[in-house]
């Protein structure tokens, strides 16, 4: 088995799926096997957060200082998911949310709950220097160009020095069309969830989406069959975690 420089197995063969298809698959984990938003999310974190730590720190987090950025959906819920557990594995994490807590949907504001009762609370703006930059600001839902706040963020982390690890795609990247918007992020590494999204695995991509890895997040294997367009998918037999070629 051929790994790369960090330890994880190098993959080909993941056919790729655009925003349309991802959803189709997200409500069939839910609908017809009852695999749960929340797990979905704790296993997307969990993957992000042994990511970070394996490919950027060595193998340890200890006292690495770590700003996650997090939107308010789903891929803000998985990188406030690998806060929790980067915190616990003895990382120095800062959050920065896009928008209010209160604007955070249900299970993102469970997790950003917790992380309040651990006693980390959202900062306005990033606090001085770090490590990594954790970008969870918009995931596969992206439709038209980053606004607001998440722009702003944007903009920070692509004039920072410090390397960015984001999650499923780099903010900015539509899923649907498998393009970049005018203004994205610029990751060292992305970490896509299920399947490569369409788009990411382009050598005109490389810039923005750096080292491109894929996480299992549970999902069955015969659900990619009943999809409208169907998919034959590798098992993730060696690892739940691994590097893909682009």
């Amino acid at each position: 088995m051929t790994t790369d420089a960090y330890g994880f197995p190098i993959s080909g063969g993941w056919p790729e799926i655009d925003a349309q298809g991802m959803a189709e698959v997200d409500l069939l984990m839910t609908g017809s096997y009852g695999i749960t938003l929340p797990q979905m999310m704790e296993n997307a974190g969990r993957s992000l957060a042994i990511l970070a730590r394996d490919r950027f720190f060595g193998g340890n987090s200890d006292g690495r200082r770590v700003t996650v950025l997090a939107g308010a959906g789903g891929n803000g819920g998985g990188a406030l998911t690998a806060a929790r557990r980067l915190a616990g594995w003895g990382a120095k994490v800062s959050v920065v949310l896009s928008g209010p807590v209160e604007a955070l949907t249900p299970v993102p504001g469970l997790q950003m709950g917790i992380l309040q009762k651990m006693g980390l609370k959202p900062s306005e703006q990033p606090q001085g220097q770090s490590d990594l930059i954790l970008d969870g600001l918009i995931g596969y839902s992206l439709r038209g160009a980053p606004r607001g706040r998440a722009l702003d963020l944007i903009h920070w982390a692509n004039e920072t020095a410090t390397p960015v690890l984001s999650l499923d795609v780099p903010s900015g990247f539509d899923s649907q069309t498998g393009r970049l918007s005018d203004v994205s992020l610029n990751a060292a590494a992305t970490l896509t969830l299920a399947l490569p999204k369409k788009g990411l695995q382009a050598e005109a991509q490389r810039p923005s989406v750096g080292e491109l890895y894929l996480a299992d997040i549970s999902v069955p294997p015969g659900l990619y069959e009943r999809l409208s367009t169907p998919r034959m998918v590798p098992a993730f037999s060696v690892a739940d975690i691994v590097r893909l070629p682009n």
